[in-house]
Parts: C-alpha cells; sequence; structure tokens
C-alpha cells in the first residue's frame, strides 16, 4: 500500500469542525464511530501489515497527527487544515463535553495513568462525567473468556460510555477498537496514543513553541532516548514520500 494512499484517507478537518463530529456522534444511538489520530510511525507500521491497513481504512474518521503527515499531504498536493494531536484532542473534548451529558471512559496507559489522566482532567473541567478509567484492556466484556455470559453482560453494562479514549499504542489500539467496538456500549472510540502519558504529567510535553515548529519530536527524543529506535520510521517515510512523489 502506497503511502500516498493512506494520506488520501485522512480527512481535512480543523480543530473545530472534529469536535463538532465527535460531539454529534457521541450523541448518536444508532451508529457506532471508529476515530483514530494518523502520524508517520503509524503509516510505516501499516505499510508492512495487511491487517493494520484494512482496520486504518475501516475508521469513520482518519486525522492528521504530526507535521509529517501535513508535509506529505502537501508533497502529494493534498492540504490539511491543521494537526489534530491525540493529547490535544483529549483535552479539548473533554472540555467541551463537560458542557453536554455525554459521559467519558479512559482505557490504557500504565500504572494507573489513565485513572490519574481521568483525575486531572475532572479536576480542570469540573463538568466532566468519567464513567470508568482503566489501564487493563482485559477487563472489557469480550475478552473475560472464564466468565458466564451472565457475567460478562454485567461487567458490560458497568463501563458504559459514550466516548471512549483508548491509548494502548499503535497498531494495537486500533486492532482493539476494530475488533471490539461493535461488542461495547460505547457510541464513538477514539485512539489517542501516548496522550494519557503527557495529560497525567507522567511524560513531559514539550513548550507549545516547539510544537507549533512541528518539532515535538525531536523533544521527545531528548527526554526520551531510548525511543531513537522508533524515529527512524519518520526517517524511512521521508525517504518513501519522495520516491512516491518522483519516482513512481
Amino acid at each position: 500500500m502506497k503511502i500516498k494512499d493512506i494520506i488520501f484517507n485522512i480527512k481535512s478537518l480543523s480543530f473545530k469542525e472534529t469536535l463538532e463530529y465527535i460531539v454529534e456522534k457521541a450523541k448518536k444511538k444508532d451508529k457506532k464511530t471508529f476515530v483514530t489520530t494518523i502520524n508517520p510511525e503509524i503509516i510505516m507500521l501499516a505499510r508492512g501489515d495487511l491487517e493494520y491497513q484494512k482496520v486504518l481504512r475501516s475508521a469513520d474518521l482518519a486525522l492528521a497527527d504530526g507535521i509529517g503527515v501535513v508535509w506529505a499531504g502537501k508533497m502529494f498536493g493534498k492540504s490539511f487544515k491543521g494537526r489534530v494531536h491525540g493529547s490535544d484532542l483529549v483535552e479539548k473534548v473533554s472540555e467541551t463535553i463537560a458542557k453536554h451529558p455525554i459521559t467519558v471512559g479512559f482505557l490504557g496507559g500504565r500504572e494507573n495513568v489513565a485513572q490519574q489522566t481521568a483525575k486531572r482532567l475532572t479536576k480542570k473541567y469540573p463538568g466532566l462525567k468519567v464513567a470508568f478509567a482503566t489501564q487493563e484492556a482485559n477487563r472489557l466484556p469480550h475478552t473475560d473468556y472464564g466468565k458466564t455470559a451472565v457475567d460478562r453482560s454485567r461487567k458490560a453494562v458497568s463501563l458504559k460510555c459514550d466516548i471512549l479514549f483508548v491509548a494502548l499504542g499503535s497498531p494495537k489500539q486500533e486492532k482493539w477498537i476494530y475488533e471490539n467496538l461493535p461488542k461495547i456500549p460505547v457510541r464513538i472510540a477514539i485512539g489517542v496514543g501516548g496522550a494519557f502519558d503527557f495529560i497525567s504529567g507522567k511524560v513531559a510535553r514539550a513548550p507549545k513553541w516547539v510544537r507549533n515548529l512541528g518539532l515535538e519530536w525531536l523533544f521527545r527524543l531528548m527526554i526520551q532516548p531510548w525511543r531513537a529506535k522508533r524515529q527512524t520510521a519518520l526517517i524511512k517515510f521521508v525517504i518513501l514520500v519522495l520516491k512516491e512523489k518522483f519516482l513512481t
């Protein structure tokens, strides 16, 4: 699958339009919605994983997360209205739905990061209605294989929410949503990567001026040098975009 094909499957929405879309879908009872935020690393993972390509194509809304995606769009003649970073999305959605009768759930992270994320957001946005916050995907009904059908049904009800933020890392979180959204009492599920780490304060986020320059990836590499191997995907991404643009 070419990078260009993935890029053209990403919607060009402003942050305001994205928030309006999510709030509208969270109110609908008749349809479930799968939202994903796409960055260069996700695109590189998808190129070598046919199942993951299918999952990403199935998303109702794919958003541009990362300056690399915006740059690639320009190379292929597709313009984006801006980036929709996972951390910013969690923050702004939480702020917006605090004013509405919409519930939210937090799934993923490590060491109570989901719980800490929920705690910080409810303190910041007092009207936010958190249904649950857990790091354990196996607490959800479909993976409790040792339980009876009645037990699974009861647990499903207890974990019901309108919007579910899933921070299990890619490709796991997107594959998890694809497989399980039809089975759980959630209206809209959004893959948000490492957003909980930033919001909870576990990992320092780059200053806003650094983010505006599109250098957040460099800042994160400086504070987490172990990510160097993963960042090679960005270099490969740039090379492949240039090859597709000028050699095919």
